[in-house]
């Protein structure tokens, strides 16, 4: 579904001009007034170049977006794979801003709309007005940049049920993306980032817990913004990412000699040095959240996994695990 909004500048419109949208697959009997809403995923873009190639995609355009498409893992109709949300009112915001739902600007010189914070007001606030608003539970979610989104948007998510009786959570999946020092001493992964944030207008739809005291580009890494969330939230993440290995600790850019290509793509053919790399690299993320692990409103599962993205894939979300007599969700 096309979201019914006007094409001027002003719009929430994807990179490209054209209207934002979401898939929608109404719930029924016991849970016909629970709702989970799905953050889609799939990179960034940090400047003009790799912009304007993805509005010849469905990351940047909504006229490449498919008009069906399948939901699987949290989001799937099965009651055998997915049986805490099968029957859910379940939504997918397609996601072609690049920004993680966070920026607002025009660039006249390339003709980019950057207009992520339009799209996700817009389409939350539509949601609404077909029966969310009338919700007694509501789930945000979201894998990679989705799940970045949803950890910047969680508190913003419940706030729009102020006042009401619903029970509102968030649940971010491999959203934990780390403000890490990469195999050649750098910050790539920041660099990035800061390149996203000054672009796309991201700095005002930060986090103003953040904000008042750390830079906005900081303010766009969940570790510096976790502490302070109010909604209760769950993070699944695996503690050796391998997106943030292959793109932020060992990106081609920060490995001339190459010396990181085998294991970067295949832990067996890592060395004992740069196995401890990765080690250290799991470390960081388990004291990431030590404080937030604090908080009995929240939750957290950090497997030893080489994974990325774990709730929307039927070979990671299967049914509801348990560890420890405890469910994940």
């Amino acid at each position: 579904f096309r979201f019914p909004f006007s094409l001027e500048m002003e719009s929430s419109v994807c990179m490209d001009g054209t209207p934002a949208a979401y898939h929608l697959d109404r719930g029924s009997g016991a849970g016909n007034k629970s709702w989970i809403v799905n953050l889609e995923g799939g990179g960034w873009c940090n400047n003009a170049r790799t912009c304007r190639f993805r509005t010849r995609t469905h990351h940047g355009s909504s006229n490449f977006m498919e008009r069906q498409i399948i939901f699987t893992g949290i989001m799937s109709a099965s009651s055998a794979e997915n049986p805490d949300f099968y029957n859910w009112n379940r939504v997918k915001i397609r996601y072609c801003d690049s920004a993680s739902f966070a920026g607002d600007a025009f660039d006249k010189g390339t003709g980019l709309y950057f207009r992520g914070q339009r799209i996700w007001e817009e389409a939350i606030r539509h949601l609404l007005s077909i029966g969310m608003a009338s919700a007694d539970r509501a789930l945000l979610t979201g894998c990679s940049a989705g799940g970045l989104a949803a950890i910047l948007h969680c508190d913003q998510f419940g706030a729009f049920f102020a006042g009401r009786s619903t029970t509102v959570k968030c649940l971010a999946d491999a959203g934990l993306f780390l403000d890490a020092v990469d195999v050649s001493g750098g910050r790539s992964l920041r660099s990035y980032y800061g390149d996203i944030v000054a672009m796309q207008g991201v700095a005002p739809h930060l986090p103003p817990t953040c904000t008042d005291h750390l830079d906005a580009t900081s303010c766009f890494f969940p570790q510096n913004i976790i502490d302070n969330i109010k909604t209760p939230i769950f993070l699944l993440n695996a503690a050796y990412d391998v997106w943030q290995i292959e793109e932020s600790l060992a990106p081609s850019k920060a490995d001339p000699s190459r010396a990181w290509r085998a294991c970067k793509f295949n832990r067996s053919a890592c060395n004992a040095s740069q196995i401890n790399f990765l080690q250290d690299f799991r470390e960081q993320m388990v004291a990431s959240v030590r404080g937030f692990s604090g908080s009995k409103s929240n939750g957290l599962f950090i497997n030893s996994c080489f994974a990325h993205c774990q709730s929307e894939l039927p070979a990671t979300w299967n049914g509801t695990p348990t560890i420890q007599n405890k469910v994940e969700v």
